[in-house]
């Protein structure tokens, strides 16, 4: 069974997940579209997605800290 990690896990999050996503891409000056994004390098496309991760696990520690 192929496993597709560009799957939302929970399709409800999905499109919360996308203006999050087009957001961090704005702060970071990438020029992040809707659909087909070929033109990105993969340093481009990896700073979203890893800026993304680090916004997360930033937000669910101070969630935790109660904060």
């Amino acid at each position: 069974m192929k496993n597709n990690s560009n799957k939302t896990t929970v399709p409800e999050a999905k499109e919360a997940m996308d203006k999050f996503k087009m957001e961090v891409a704005s702060e970071l000056g990438v020029p992040l579209t809707n659909g087909y994004n070929g033109n990105l390098t993969s340093a481009q496309n990896g700073s979203v997605g890893g800026y993304m991760v680090k916004k997360m696990i930033e937000a669910q520690e101070r969630q935790m800290a109660g904060k």
